[in-house]
């Protein structure tokens, strides 16, 4: 099957591939059984060690709890100040928690934050029964949204990230899954550079230390539980560029953020950005059949950038679009109707979902008709 006929989610796991190794800067070595670093714009992989070693999420786990209360959120099945009731079981979560009691209720941007800030458990399981009714019925849908992105490495047992044998991921996943997040949900992203939340009397700061330490560094996400060690998920945004580190398994809070910020740090001094093309600019207008337009404009939802290694000229960067044919009317716009690979010389750096930048509409009977003819022959 050509590639522009995958799944979203096969065309997603295609994106960290990027990056050849021939390529790539040395690496800096980072004290942690597993780390990653990617482009957040191309996907690239910049710089990896076991990336797809199984890890116990812990508290990272959350950034899927949060994208499907954002995605509740933008479909308007929850709002933000909508008052939750609070669950015994949300109350006794274990782990770290807001304090949300039952006897007190709770507004939904009350436990974003919460959940967020505070890495509360309890906030969690309250957004999770407030969503879908129960945490058993909002993990399936977590599993649900995890193969959709193409997270094949990826289960989940629970809301909150606490140890389970069947709840696990890896660090190519949890960038997957972070960059679908700040992509999807812009409006909502600035809640991870919040520094502290007060609820219930008890004011709490965010466990990020990197946004103390570096003013780029917008985001993400702690995690720790004895098993699964001291974790991190940063981002950082310096000019044009975004930068993904996940760090797992480190032995201290402190060594979590000095090892993720010499990894965003190697990412930004030993890498450059190349924009190849501008957001919603068409890059070719596609033959269209049976439908009310001829041609259908093709091209990125945002700044089309590629990252570098230093030296390396972008003069020998080509590239490559294979349209999806017959492109058949309708046509919406976003929907996936290209491929373009890119090769650095000889060698190919991966390839990369085109959307349509405006919608197509049917035909009449007539022009419908003419089009069939002409497939027919073709």
């Amino acid at each position: 099957m050509p590639t522009f006929l995958r799944p979203l989610g096969f065309i997603l796991a295609l994106l960290p591939l990027l990056a050849a190794a021939q390529f790539q800067a040395p690496a800096p070595s980072i004290a942690a059984s597993a780390w990653l670093l990617i482009d957040h714009g191309s996907g690239q992989t910049l710089a990896a060690a076991n990336p797809d070693q199984r890890i116990e999420p812990a508290s990272l786990t959350k950034l899927m709890t949060a994208y499907l209360t954002f995605a509740a959120l933008k479909q308007g099945t929850l709002k933000p100040d909508q008052v939750v009731p609070v669950s015994e079981k949300a109350w006794r979560a274990s782990g770290s928690r807001m304090f949300i009691e039952p006897k007190r209720p709770v507004k939904v941007d009350e436990l974003i934050k919460g959940m967020i800030v505070q890495s509360g458990n309890d906030a969690c399981v309250a957004l999770a029964e407030a969503i879908a009714g129960s945490e058993a019925t909002f993990v399936e849908s977590m599993n649900r949204e995890a193969q959709r992105m193409g997270l094949t490495a990826t289960r989940y047992a629970n809301s909150t990230g606490m140890p389970d044998a069947q709840h696990y991921s890896t660090a190519r996943d949890l960038a997957r899954l972070t960059q679908a997040l700040i992509r999807d949900f812009p409006g909502y992203y600035p809640i991870y550079s919040t520094r502290e939340f007060r609820y219930n009397a008890i004011t709490q700061p965010n466990r990020n230390r990197l946004l103390w330490l570096d003013p780029t560094v917008d985001g993400v996400k702690t995690g720790h539980t004895e098993s699964a060690g001291y974790c991190l998920i940063a981002s950082a945004k310096r000019g044009p560029r975004r930068l993904i580190s996940v760090v797992l398994g480190t032995d201290s809070d402190a060594t979590r953020a000095q090892e993720s910020l010499r990894l965003i740090n190697h990412g930004f001094l030993n890498f450059d950005a190349y924009k190849l093309y501008d957001k919603a600019r068409p890059i070719s207008r596609l033959k269209v059949f049976k439908g009310a337009e001829n041609t259908v404009a093709a091209g990125f939802p945002s700044d089309f950038l590629l990252s570098l290694p230093k030296g390396v000229a972008p003069s020998r960067i080509k590239i490559k679009l294979a349209s999806r044919q017959p492109l058949l009317a309708p046509v919406q716009r976003g929907a996936m109707v290209a491929t373009l690979s890119v090769f650095l010389d000889e060698q190919h750096l991966g390839d990369y979902p085109v959307e349509a930048l405006e919608d197509v509409a049917v035909a009449g009977f007539v022009g419908r008709s003419w089009d069939t003819l002409k497939l027919w022959f073709e």
